[in-house]
Order: structure tokens, then C-alpha cells, then sequence
């Protein structure tokens, strides 16, 4: 018989998380979903330098309820991954029931997703398309309290109307049907990133929200944008998203990538597997936010394989692996030899 699988400790769960951190006078922080780029080495990086709660990517609900090869290409997990929360991309009541069976004794939460401006998402009726059926997202959440209750955290994660006394509704609506987290990014599903995130809506939103914790997301790429917002907008946690794409430590504190984190996200990704592709566009990102010339940044684009990417690293850098000495601790580069910082 295969063994029971062990129960997610009450530490875990994301609202505890939050209260604890409260109870520190500092704001949750959190590392969002990405596609694709939120997988399991990445997810533990983050955990490394002081992120709170991860999410994973969005997973189709529709895909991974049906399809063995979408469940094991789209979410892997082991004791370490935790506390984790999944994020899911669902139009209807069956396909959620059934997601949050299969998954709900592995992860900590699940995570509506109602904020996904992706067009093809909108037109399969997931994501942003959430935003006008606030009767359907509802029904999502009522369902699975009652049959779950207490023994899932489900987060509802949302953008704003143009109209916000609409989004005040919706919220209210979600609430009443009880989420037990509502994440809210201030832009609407039109609203490009480059545009600032609008912390006055969120403000406002918040004050309407009664019961649950709420978290901002949006425009968070250093620990005093964290700060900032979540001062001014009076929520529980901040996320961020392409701020810690680039800088997994920034609730460190730290404004670069530091050189650790290259170091400890290859022992990562070579441990537990991941697409090189994925692999290389992470190394890529941490370097564009080091004092690392364009040059190498190309080579690195320009490898071909992981084997390819660790000899062009070792040829320039030391890289330390997991048993040596001061692993995973520099924050400057660990150059063998420093080239200039030229432009090309």
C-alpha cells in the first residue's frame, strides 16, 4: 500500500502565515504566479531569501483534471515546497471540484485566478474573463467551502473594473461566499504593466473588505516599494511578480540579484530537473539585474544546452556548489576574470 500522505501542518496555511507576520507589524510578502517560471527551484529560491508564501504557476483545471501528462509537466512538489499555493485557471464548478481533490493534499491554498489579461485565457473563459461572472466565481467558492471548509485557504485573485464601485461589489460578493484571501492587482484587464499600478483603487477596495486578509499586487520590485505599498494602501501582504523574476531576494532588502542566488538556483534546477530553456531565461534575468556585462548576458542566451550554460559559467565566474565552502552566500559576482562593462 502506498503510504498516507502526510497532512499540511496548520503553520502552513497562507492566513495563519499572514497573521504571524502581522504580528511582526510587517506586511506578508509573496511571490506570485508566473507562467511557466514559478516551478519548484524557483519556488525554493524564493523561500531562501525570506519570501512568506510562493504560488506556482496557473494550472488549466480543465487540462490537468483530465490529462496525466498536463498534471506532471504542470506541478511538482516535494516536503520542501511549502507553504506553497496553487494557482488555477477554471470556468466552471466540476472541473474545480475535481481539481482541488486531486491537488488539495499537497499544497497549502488554491488560487482562483481572475486577473489573467492573456486574450486566449479571456476567450477560454478563465482569467480576466472572471471579472464580469462575479456570480460564477462565487459559486466556485461557495461549492468548495462546503464541502472543504476549513481544510482548504482558498485566494481569490483579482484586477479592477473601470467603474471601481463595481469591483467594490464583486469583492463584497466573494467575501460573502468565503474566500479566505483576496488578492487585488490595481490595474484592469486593458491596463498595460508599463502603466503604475493604481494604488488609490486598491486603497479604497481594501476599506470594503471586512473578514479576509488582502494582498496588492503590482509594481513591487524592492523592499521599500513593499513598504510603500502596503502603508499607503493598508493591506496584509504584497506581491510581486517580475520584481522577483529578476531579484528573488528583494524582501531581503537586497536591490541586485546577488551572486548566491545564481549559485543555489543551479543546484536547484540541476537537482530537481527543469526545461533548459526555463533554466536559462532565470540565469539570464539575475544576471540583467548584476553589474554583468551584455556581452556574457549574450553567451549565455546563445547556449545551447545546461552543460553549454555551466562551462560558460565556470569559465568565467567561480561558482560554488552545494558542499563548498561559502555557497550561496557572495552578492558580488565571484568574477575568475573581470571584463569591462561594455555595452555590446
Amino acid at each position: 500500500m502506498p503510504s498516507p500522505i502526510p497532512k499540511r501542518p496548520p503553520s502552513n496555511r497562507p492566513t495563519s502565515i499572514i497573521k504571524k507576520c502581522q504580528d511582526q507589524n510587517r506586511p506578508a510578502y509573496i511571490a506570485g504566479p508566473m507562467v511557466r517560471y514559478s516551478k519548484l527551484p524557483f519556488r525554493e529560491l524564493c523561500r531562501f531569501y525570506n519570501v512568506d508564501i510562493v504560488y506556482t504557476p496557473m494550472i488549466l483545471a480543465r487540462e490537468f483534471v483530465r490529462n496525466d501528462i498536463a498534471r506532471y509537466s504542470d506541478f511538482t512538489t516535494n516536503d520542501k515546497d511549502q507553504p506553497v499555493i496553487v494557482q488555477v485557471g477554471v470556468s466552471n464548478v466540476e472541473d474545480f471540484m475535481k481539481f482541488i481533490e486531486m491537488i488539495h493534499p499537497y499544497v497549502d491554498g488554491i488560487g482562483i485566478n481572475c486577473g489573467c489579461p492573456i486574450r486566449d485565457q479571456i476567450r477560454e473563459g478563465i482569467g480576466a474573463a472572471l471579472m464580469s461572472k462575479p456570480r460564477l466565481v462565487s459559486d466556485l467558492i461557495a461549492t468548495a467551502k462546503a464541502k472543504y471548509g476549513d481544510s482548504i485557504c482558498i485566494d481569490t485573485k483579482i484586477r479592477i473594473h473601470n467603474d471601481i464601485n463595481e469591483t467594490i461589489e464583486y469583492v463584497k460578493l466573494i467575501e460573502e461566499a468565503g474566500t479566505d484571501i483576496i488578492t487585488i492587482h490595481g490595474r484592469t484587464k486593458t491596463t498595460r504593466s508599463s502603466v503604475p499600478v493604481n494604488l488609490d483603487a486598491i486603497k479604497t477596495i481594501r476599506r470594503h473588505i471586512k473578514t479576509v486578509p488582502v494582498i496588492a499586487n503590482g509594481d513591487c520590485f524592492t523592499l521599500d516599494d513593499c513598504n510603500l505599498i502596503a502603508e499607503y494602501t493598508g493591506v496584509d501582504g504584497v506581491m510581486s511578480a517580475r520584481g522577483v523574476l529578476a531579484n528573488p531576494a528583494l524582501f531581503t532588502g537586497l536591490n541586485k540579484t546577488p551572486w548566491g542566488a545564481v549559485e543555489m538556483f543551479m543546484h536547484l534546477t540541476t537537482s530537481y530537473g527543469l526545461p533548459y530553456k526555463l533554466s536559462q531565461y532565470h540565469v539570464v534575468q539575475f544576471m540583467e539585474n548584476m553589474d554583468i556585462p551584455r556581452r556574457i548576458i549574450k553567451e549565455i542566451n546563445e547556449c545551447k544546452s545546461m552543460i553549454d550554460m555551466i562551462d560558460l559559467l565556470d569559465k568565467y565566474f567561480y561558482v560554488k556548489r552545494k558542499l563548498e565552502k561559502g555557497y550561496a552566500t557572495a552578492t558580488e559576482p565571484q568574477w575568475k576574470v573581470k571584463l569591462s562593462n561594455e555595452a555590446t
